[in-house]
C-alpha cells in the first residue's frame, strides 16, 4: 500500500526550536515557525490520568520547577508547573502543552509534525497509542505527519489502527544493526530515523536501497555532518536548524 506523499524538509526543529526556547513547548513551536522551519519533532507521553502531553523525560525534574514522575501527575497538577523558567527567565510562566493544544497550534500554523511516541520504563505502549492516535489522525493530514518511536510494540499498535496510506511510521535507531530491515518491514515503515553519530555510509546505503526515507537526529554541527548528505540523508533533525542554512546540498 502506498505511503503518504510527504514533502520532507531538509531541516526539522528538534523539540521545537529548542536551542532558543524551552523544548516541547508551544513557544518553541511558534519560534520554529517564525524562524522559517515548517516541520518540528516533538515527544508525546501520558500523564497519570491518561492525558497525552508533549514531554520527553519520564520525570519533570529537568525541564520544570517540579520533581515528580510524569505518571504521578494529573493534568491540574501538571498545569501548575513552570516549564519555561529553567531555560531562561523570559520564558517564565510557560505551561506543559497537551497534545490537543499542540496539534491545534500546528494546524493553525500549517506546520508538519514528526511526533515521537515516548515509551518510558514501565509505561504501557498500547495505552499511549490508543490515546494519541485518534486525536492525531483527526488533526493533521497524512502529508504533514510522521509518527515515530524506538518502541516496536508502539509502532505495531499504531499500524494496527491506521494503514500506511493514512499514517507514515518512522522507526528510530541508535545504530543501523542487523535487524533494522525486519523491524521496518514489520510495521510497513515510511522512514528510518538514525543517530547521525552512529550512521555509517554502508548503513545509509542499505536504508536507501531498501526504499526507506532516511532522517538523522540530532545534528547541530553542519561541518561535521556535511559528508552524510551524500549518503542519501533527506532530513536533519536539529536543535538549531538555522546553523545548517548555507550548508545544505543543492
Amino acid at each position: 500500500m502506498p505511503h503518504p506523499a510527504i514533502a520532507l524538509p531538509r531541516l526539522m526543529a528538534h523539540r521545537g526550536l529548542s536551542a532558543h526556547a524551552p523544548e516541547n513547548t508551544l513557544t518553541a513551536v511558534r519560534a520554529a515557525c517564525e524562524a522559517g522551519f515548517p516541520w518540528v519533532e516533538l515527544d508525546v507521553q501520558l500523564l497519570g490520568d491518561a492525558t497525552p502531553v508533549i514531554w520527553h523525560d519520564a520525570t519533570v525534574r529537568r525541564c520544570s520547577d517540579g520533581r515528580a514522575r510524569l505518571e504521578d501527575l494529573d493534568l491540574p497538577q501538571a498545569r501548575r508547573l513552570d516549564t519555561g523558567a529553567w531555560f531562561c527567565d523570559r520564558f517564565r510562566g510557560e505551561r506543559m502543552a497537551t497534545l490537543r493544544e499542540m496539534l491545534a497550534l500546528i494546524e493553525e500554523l500549517g506546520m508538519g509534525l514528526n511526533l515521537e511516541l515516548k515509551v518510558t520504563r514501565g509505561r504501557n505502549p498500547a495505552a499511549l497509542v490508543d490515546s494519541v492516535l485518534p486525536t492525531l489522525l483527526d488533526a493533521l493530514p497524512p502529508e504533514r505527519l510522521i509518527l515515530s518511536s524506538f518502541h516496536d510494540g508502539a509502532l505495531a499498535r499504531a499500524r494496527e489502527l491506521a494503514d500506511s496510506s493514512r499514517l507514515a511510521l518512522g522507526v528510530l535507531f541508535e545504530g543501523i544493526g542487523r535487524e533494522w530491515q525486519s523491524r521496518c518491514a514489520a510495521v510497513d515503515a515510511y522512514s528510518v530515523h538514525a543517530n547521525w553519530k552512529r550512521l555509517s555510509h554502508r548503513g545509509a546505503h542499505a536504508v536507501r536501497e531498501a526504499g526507506y526515507h532516511l532522517l538523522c537526529y540530532t545534528a547541530n554541527d553542519p561541518t561535521a555532518f556535511a559528508h552524510q548528505w551524500a549518503w542519501g540523508v533527506e532530513s536533519v533533525i536539529s536543535d538549531d536548524p538555522a546553523c545548517f542554512v548555507g550548508h545544505l546540498p543543492e
